[in-house]
């Protein structure tokens, strides 16, 4: 096994000195975990640490008590004294006991990938949804790791007879914090509840949903597009709550431009959970908008991370149009040619510099308008919560009288007319008079 480091020097010096660890297995590419940790620096910065030195060590498997092994982290502690740094952020998560003998052995504070996300998140919360999201991963974050917040214990010996007021302390904020989980998934629950019934508001009208990578430019293209405000940063996740702004493609084209919150690559698992009821604004989107950095030189992977968090979402398959935007970045024109060949639904442009962006509103509305179909719907006229059902989720254009029954001319989506066969259970059948716009 080896080790291998690089330092940085740095004139300013900040509040909290950062050093990156990342570890390299046989079956990895020097790049790729280089990238990693030029990921982790970015989020590093993103929560204000400097970071000042970075270690990457080759390593078949983690080391139970010290991820890294005793004798690496008597090297990271070395590392750290010479730095001056107060803080060693490792791109993996790790256990309570290691981070303990971590801090023990380096004699500063151990920070791994999920913990300081959740700083990220922490910092970043501003609406009561987003805070009890935050809070909610944070506090399950921190449940299986509540042992060595208490250092109290350490005093006892240990051993038969000495398991009294500290255990009795332990398990009573066990069950404070489990406590506390559960009224905020409590409130979660309302929420989400209330997001169902905005949703209900929203029928009839188009909606896109912008996803992708975070740091990729959906702000800004959300800004460009509808003519919003939203925050823009060159920082990850200044999104987390979703953002819902009209967009009107022509005179009589609308839709619903939804930004959400952007993915990561090893995203924590309790983040992904607390922000379900924030991620389903995009199971209710009729189709979306895969933004992507194309300028990142990884961009593939970025990818495949956003379509492995769908799939741990269970979001089901959804029209999709990747735009692969920061053209203007790109230095290799070649792959322009790569990702036409390759996602034929798809557009190139840059949303800060508004390049192409008239090509990506003519691909919506083609898009849009082969998702719809015109139909003749015959119903009976007592039927008034067909009627209801219809008017709610369509778009009625007209309506007149024939033979005795309502018949009603919509325009809507093939999914919806086929719910409504499905409720009408074989009283009126659905007439469809003409497909298309």
């Amino acid at each position: 096994m080896k080790v291998m480091y690089s330092i940085r020097h740095e004139t300013q010096k900040l509040s909290e000195r950062a050093v990156l660890v990342g570890t390299r297995t046989p079956f990895q590419l020097r790049w790729e975990v280089e990238d990693y940790l030029d990921e982790l620096e970015l989020l590093a910065d993103t929560a204000g640490a400097d970071v000042v030195g970075r270690v990457i060590q080759d390593r078949r498997r983690p080391d139970p008590a010290f991820f890294i092994g005793k004798g690496k982290a008597d090297l990271l502690s070395g590392l750290v004294s010479q730095l001056d740094a107060n803080l060693a952020i490792f791109d993996d998560d790790l256990s309570p006991a290691q981070i303990r003998n971590l801090e023990n052995s380096t004699h500063v504070k151990i920070l791994d990938r999920s913990a300081l996300i959740l700083d990220i998140f922490a910092g970043r919360a501003k609406t009561k949804e987003a805070r009890t999201q935050v809070e909610l991963a944070q506090l399950q974050y921190l449940l299986p790791r509540l042992t060595r917040r208490w250092t109290h214990l350490s005093r006892q010996e240990g051993g038969i007879g000495t398991r009294g007021p500290g255990e009795t302390q332990l398990e009573t904020d066990r069950r404070m914090l489990k406590k506390r989980i559960k009224t905020l998934m409590d409130e979660l629950e309302k929420i989400e509840n209330q997001r169902k019934t905005r949703r209900k508001g929203r029928k009839g009208i188009f909606k896109v949903a912008l996803v992708g990578y975070t740091n990729t430019g959906k702000s800004t293209l959300l800004n460009i597009l509808s003519g919003a405000h939203a925050a823009v940063e060159n920082r990850l996740f200044v999104t987390l709550d979703p953002i819902v702004r009209m967009l009107r493609l022509n005179a009589g084209q609308k839709l619903l431009l939804i930004d959400t919150v952007g993915f990561i690559r090893k995203l924590p698992h309790n983040l992904v959970a607390s922000f379900k009821s924030t991620l389903e604004e995009t199971t209710s989107a009729d189709m979306l908008l895969h933004v992507v950095d194309i300028s990142h030189p990884h961009f593939k992977e970025q990818i495949a991370t956003v379509r492995s968090v769908f799939q741990e979402l269970e979001i089901g398959r959804k029209p999709t149009l990747f735009v692969f935007n920061k053209v203007d970045l790109l230095e290799d024109q070649k792959r322009i040619g790569y990702v036409k060949r390759h996602f034929p639904q798809s557009v190139t442009i840059s949303a800060k510099k508004g390049i192409f962006l008239e090509d990506l509103r003519q691909k919506l509305l083609t898009f849009i308008e082969g998702q719809f179909l015109e139909a003749d719907i015959s119903v009976d006229p007592q039927n008034h919560d067909m009627i209801s059902a219809i008017y709610r989720e369509m778009v009625v254009l007209g309506s007149n009288f024939e033979n005795g029954d309502l018949i009603l001319h919509v325009r809507t989506q093939p999914g919806q007319i086929e719910s409504i066969r499905q409720r009408s259970r074989g009283q009126k059948t659905v007439n469809l008079q003409s497909i298309g716009i």
